[in-house]
């Protein structure tokens, strides 16, 4: 495909390149105006665009709609990069609300005006479709302000639009809410109830209050993830739903979850009951067993559905009159005992797999300053101890 430039009166460069032709047999031609020090680097550029253009990859920012680039963007980026349900999250948000407020505008004309009217709209009551009344939550919102800025980041990286409008937008201001646990007088009465469950049930909530898996992690454990000799659980995998999908297994949410967890004996004991329990089980299934190995199945051994601990652990509660906690909170729970004994953030951020330390600190920082403040008060004490016995001595 032929191809050339020509340099402007401002400097820049003018690239041509050769499209076919269009309707009626006429030769189509794309330009693209880009900034070059010199004619080499011209000629490299020229060589990129030819190669876009030869492989459909070239986007012309003044003739394509913003829902236009978006439906390539998600082709060419979001399903090879993205995790399913993220992607699954970004098309619901995209068709239910983004398309149609500005789908329709062509990518270059989109303005941050046009953004804060969207915000705005969705700020409004009766925007739900869940049939509340009220507006959307600022949490929400934020969650449509970084998908459009993501959006618009990688136009401009891709040289569709100059600038990112998103960047020069604030979306409203999301209060972090305090995670939900429970003290120590709750765990007591959470055990008190569990002692009334079945061992599957005992055994998935153990595993979550002392290991502080997410859900997903939990459901994703097989039993060549425990060592029954060390006392550790490998987390390696998690498991999760989609509709239309339905339950598939995936990769951690990040590398930093990857990571091996020592767990007490008595959770190993429990787990080796309960491991006696899921053969016995599986034995009797016999033929209709579907093979899996995980330690949460159905019935005939296929992975248990992720959202099922959310559902029974709602019921378990109610049934047992307990301070409503979602299962998640059981994580939440975990931590926050860590964090009462003293152990290090560092340690606790490494544990839960979160991705930084600093993740661990937004999401805890409250319970950390709390104990915090406890052990300036045992200092204290001990301090006044020591002053008290040496004036006693003196005397």
């Amino acid at each position: 495909m032929a191809g050339y430039y020509e340099k402007t009166k401002s400097g820049k460069y003018r690239l041509f390149a050769s499209a076919g032709q269009g309707p009626g047999g006429k030769r189509k031609r794309l330009t693209k105006t880009v900034e070059a020090r010199s004619d080499r680097e011209a000629e490299k550029l020229l060589a990129q665009f030819v190669a876009e253009v030869e492989r459909g990859q070239y986007i012309e920012p003044s003739k394509i709609t913003f829902k236009e680039f978006t439906e390539r963007w998600i082709k060419n980026y979001a399903e090879k990069n993205l995790a399913p349900k993220t992607l699954f999250r970004y098309k619901q948000m995209l068709e239910t609300r983004v398309f149609p407020a500005m789908g329709h505008l062509k990518v270059e004309q989109v303005r941050p005006v046009h953004l804060m009217e969207f915000y705005a709209n969705l700020q409004e009551e009766g925007v739900r479709f869940d049939g509340k009344k009220e507006a959307l939550s600022n949490q929400t919102i934020l969650h449509h302000h970084r998908l459009l800025s993501t959006i618009f980041n990688d136009a401009v990286e891709w040289e569709v639009i100059p600038t990112n409008p998103a960047a020069k937008v604030k979306p409203p201001k999301v209060k972090r809410k305090q995670a939900d646990f429970y003290g120590e007088e709750q765990m007591a009465n959470l055990f008190t109830a569990l002692g009334e469950e079945d061992l599957k049930h005992k055994t998935l909530v153990t595993l979550a209050l002392f290991t502080g898996l997410r859900r997903g992690e939990l459901m994703g454990l097989e039993w060549s993830d425990v060592d029954f000799e060390n006392n550790t659980i490998i987390v390696r995998r998690t498991s999760q739903y989609l509709p239309g999908k339905g339950t598939f297994t995936k990769d951690t949410k990040t590398e930093m979850s990857k990571r091996t967890i020592t767990v007490p004996g008595s959770v190993i004991s429990l787990l080796k009951e309960y491991r006696k329990q899921w053969v016995e089980n599986k034995l009797k299934v016999g033929d209709m067993w579907q093979g899996s190995n995980r330690l949460f199945t159905t019935w005939n051994g296929k992975p248990g559905h992720p959202e099922w601990p959310s559902q029974w652990f709602s019921k378990f509660i109610r049934k047992h009159k307990l301070p409503h906690l979602t299962f998640h909170g059981l994580r939440h729970t975990a931590a926050t005992i860590l964090i009462n004994q003293g152990v290090p953030a560092k340690n606790i951020s490494a544990r839960l797999g979160h991705s930084n330390i600093s993740t661990t600190m937004d999401i805890y920082g409250h319970i950390l300053k709390s104990a915090d403040k406890e052990a300036a008060d045992r200092l204290e004490q001990v301090y006044q101890k020591i002053k008290i016995n040496g004036v006693k001595e003196r005397t």
